[in-house]
């Protein structure tokens, strides 16, 4: 998950609020410790930390509590609303567009993930029902063309690829001609990133804007440079009236928090983040949903969603029963064969707010895999799939015959099947609980 470390420390803090005898200043004063602790630790501005650390004091011992809520109760919200202004607050970007085309500008140092962020962008409007079209400027990487080429080919998205290479200027202005004339929703340009300081870097965002007139200026910052991001994004902020920002790398690099924190700070826009490397690891920034998910709220709405743009038929019933751990084995197989679709099982089980603990042999399951077990599924009769706990070791080795596979392979079916399931239940009861609880504060929308 993102920020793994930060949202189990954060999770720590909550619980021990929760378990405290009484709120008093002790107590807060604890909590303001394991704060800022998960905060340094997450690579934010110390200047930010101790300016965090004063307002949840003075919140949490001087304001009045909202009439049946308790000081406990207001501690843990204060929390919450903290580390959401602390990313920039409530707002979120918004992908209704009034202008056509809407032309995406990409900058970015080299190195930041522009292409790949190119990709990433094409394929999520692409999966909103827009028309996308992909327009490489970068004259000065090798492999630049290709690697976007080959990307546009993977997720069957046009890019303008010219039989000869001409200036970058040039390139923006044909390619955005060439999507015009084609009635195109949404036109991504992908720059150069061989700048090295934010000069040269403005010098040619603003030559290429000045000629292709972009509807959006957006700056693809890596995550893991952390607290550095500040003065890119500040810089880019003071440049453009149109800037928006796309946090890249935020899979696996403990300094997310402080790339996300700076550039919040300057006031920018974080408009997406990258959560990983496969071309569907792309998501709107919101920080109520990304504080949340640190929190191990579960997000239903967004599991759908991303059910939804799978195309796999959706059900928020099924998905809250599956939560409680309340499947058959061909629910829990359905949830595996479309893992492909949805991506990893850890992104599903952060949607879920369980984390990111996989049961053994879960973090990738081959196709074979799959494949044998489905044939074992169709060799069990309609009660051994609704109730597996009548199946005997008898029915385990006619199960096996029928199949034409070991009683052994059927036995791991069954081993993973109860895994899963146990974790679910205890998981996912302890997630509905929080969300719950978060939602009779009013912090959930």
């Amino acid at each position: 998950m993102v920020l793994e470390k930060l949202g189990s420390m954060l999770i720590e803090t909550i619980d021990k609020i929760k378990r405290a005898m009484v709120v008093d200043k002790k107590t807060v004063e604890m909590v303001v410790r394991d704060l800022q602790r998960a905060l340094l630790l997450a690579d934010v501005d110390v200047t930010l930390v101790m300016k965090i650390s004063e307002s949840v004091r003075r919140k949490a011992l001087e304001e009045e509590t909202p009439p049946g809520i308790s000081r406990r109760q207001h501690l843990i919200k204060v929390i919450y609303d903290e580390l959401i202004n602390l990313l920039g607050g409530r707002t979120t970007y918004s992908i209704v567009y009034k202008d056509k085309p809407h032309i995406i500008m990409l900058v970015g140092i080299q190195g930041s993930g522009k292409t790949t962020t190119a990709a990433k962008l094409a394929n999520f409007f692409k999966k909103r029902g827009l028309k996308v079209g992909l327009i490489s400027t970068d004259t000065y990487r090798p492999g630049a063309f290709d690697q976007l080429k080959q990307l546009s080919d993977k997720i069957n998205v046009p890019m303008y690829y010219p039989s000869k290479r001409k200036d970058a200027v040039k390139l923006a202005k044909e390619g955005i001609n060439y999507f015009k004339k084609e009635s195109y929703d949404v036109i991504i340009v992908d720059t150069a990133g061989r700048h090295k300081d934010e000069k040269s870097l403005m010098a040619e965002m603003k030559q290429i804007s000045k000629t292709i007139k972009p509807s959006e200026i957006m700056l693809v910052i890596d995550g893991t440079i952390g607290q550095q991001a500040y003065a890119q994004a500040k810089a880019f902020q003071e440049n453009t009236q149109i800037g928006t920002i796309f946090v890249t790398k935020l899979d696996g690099s403990a300094r997310g928090g402080g790339a996300l924190s700076a550039v919040a700070a300057t006031g920018a826009k974080i408009a997406f983040i990258g959560v990983g490397e496969h071309i569907d690891d792309i998501e709107l920034f919101n920080a109520t949903k990304f504080i949340e998910r640190l929190l191990g709220i579960p997000n239903i709405e967004d599991l759908v969603k991303k059910v939804k743009e799978a195309q796999i038929t959706p059900s928020k019933e099924k998905t809250l029963k599956i939560l409680k751990g309340r499947f058959t084995l061909l629910d829990f197989y359905e949830q595996l064969s479309a893992l492909p679709k949805l991506g990893s099982i850890e992104k599903i089980l952060q949607y879920m707010g369980l984390g990111t603990k996989v049961p053994p042999g879960y973090q990738d399951i081959a196709k074979e895999k799959l494949e044998k077990w489905r044939v074992i599924l169709q060799s069990m009769t309609a009660d051994e799939l609704r109730d597996p706990k009548i199946i005997s070791s008898s029915r385990i080795n006619r199960i096996a015959r029928g199949s034409g596979t070991s009683g052994k392979d059927v036995k791991e079916l069954l081993k993973q099947y109860r895994a899963m399931k146990t974790l679910m239940k205890k998981m996912g009861k302890k997630g509905l609980r929080k969300y719950q609880d978060l939602s009779k504060l009013g912090m959930l929308k």
